[in-house]
């Protein structure tokens, strides 16, 4: 629990901004994560968008990674700040945040590495335990790239001083590049791996955006700037440049807008944070209700667990749903026109799911006081067997 003095000393304004992109983060996992079972009981992944194209620009408002990598720098600089205050060094704050960020993905990790093969004892079929565990690892690749970018945290300050709010715009531009010699005409001389060049500046561009804005050099002006420049790069890029809709990956297409980040994912996160910057203020005076704002701080005190456990919840309904047969909007493969409205009666028991699990896991989060050397390091190995098993290299 946290104290009141705890809440009143909250930057609401930037709680908000951060439990909206969490609960949107995992409502779209469920809403777009649906499930085939065929004559063995087994599931599969199946995505609705797969089979109905005209439900991608859902995703342009569920994927809200750009407000949660911006409120991230924001809220590191401020870290960062008092960190410095406090006399701690770069490496000591640099430390505390890698813990933090890694503790539970390293949880998850561990608990499914020994349950993965208890559910195969007791008779769940191989191929559910795979879909599972791909479910599971699925949100982890983001506390990957979360970390990268918050060790690179000093970096993004001195590159902030020397541009001010500009210092995101090399980043974008790198991006712009590789999406150039992916898709132009010499594309096909271009080998595959100089995709990867994109990820970590696709991704930084809005957390660079968010340093900028916590070192009070990207304002209001800046804001209006991201906001109309990105909505009206976003419609050429999908009108124009005929980009994939769907800011998700989608079975079956051969370009994605998310793996690596793409221009239109950059565009979606100019707007996005020049929204967010602007609503801030009164996203901050809503919240002073206790009614808004006790459950806003509750979604970020279980930030990470929600993070790494909200496709759990969605598995531990599905998985008993299919030894009992066809489950509409569980076990129903997503490929008619309603199964959204199957699917939408489901998201209540995902959220209780999870908050029964968050109950049981938010240790994970907190220091590992009284854990020995040894049980970290077989935590550490557990969690990178269950990893090796759900990327399918084992």
């Amino acid at each position: 629990m946290i104290g009141s003095r705890d809440l009143d000393q909250r930057d609401r304004g930037i709680d908000g901004l951060r439990a909206l992109a969490l609960v949107a983060v995992a409502i779209g996992h469920w809403l777009v994560g649906g499930f085939v079972r065929d004559a063995d009981s087994a599931l599969h992944n199946a995505s609705p968008l797969s089979s109905f194209g005209l439900l991608a620009p859902l995703t342009w408002v569920l994927q809200m990674l750009g407000i949660f990598f911006l409120v991230g720098g924001c809220a590191s600089v401020l870290s960062f700040r008092r960190a410095a205050e406090r006399g701690e060094s770069t490496g000591v704050w640099v430390r505390g945040r890698l813990a933090r960020l890694l503790r539970p993905a390293v949880g998850v990790t561990a608990v499914w590495a020994l349950l993965a093969p208890l559910l195969y004892a007791t008779g769940v079929p191989v191929s559910t335990v795979r879909t599972a565990a791909t479910l599971v690892i699925q949100p982890l690749w983001f506390v990957c790239v979360y970390a990268v970018v918050t060790v690179l945290t000093p970096y993004c300050m001195a590159a902030d001083r020397r541009l001010g709010g500009w210092a995101a715009a090399p980043l974008a531009a790198v991006v712009a590049v590789v999406d150039f010699l992916r898709y132009s005409p010499v594309a096909d001389s271009i080998p595959s791996w100089v995709g990867l060049l994109s990820l970590f500046p696709g991704w930084m561009f809005a957390y660079q955006l968010g340093v900028s804005w916590g070192e009070k050099r990207l304002g209001r002006r800046g804001a209006w700037l991201l906001l109309v420049g990105g909505a009206a790069l976003f419609a050429v890029l999908l009108l124009v440049f005929h980009y994939p809709a769907s800011m998700v990956g989608v079975p079956g297409q051969d370009r994605t807008n998310s793996h690596p980040p793409s221009l239109l994912v950059i565009a979606l996160a100019a707007a996005q944070s020049g929204a967010a910057i602007l609503l801030r203020d009164r996203i901050a005076a809503l919240l002073q209700r206790p009614t808004l704002w006790v459950p806003i701080s509750a979604v970020n005190l279980f930030a990470m667990t929600i993070l790494c456990w909200h496709q759990t919840a969605m598995v531990a309904a599905a998985l008993p749903a299919s030894f009992l047969g066809t489950v509409p909007g569980l076990t129903t493969s997503p490929d008619f026109a309603g199964w959204m409205l199957t699917r939408l009666p489901w998201l209540p028991l995902f959220a209780g799911i999870l908050i029964l699990i968050a109950r049981a896991t938010r240790r994970f989060e907190t220091p590992w006081t009284g854990v020995t050397r040894g049980r970290r390091i077989l935590a550490g190995a557990l969690a990178l067997g269950f990893s090796v098993f759900a990327l399918g290299v084992a």
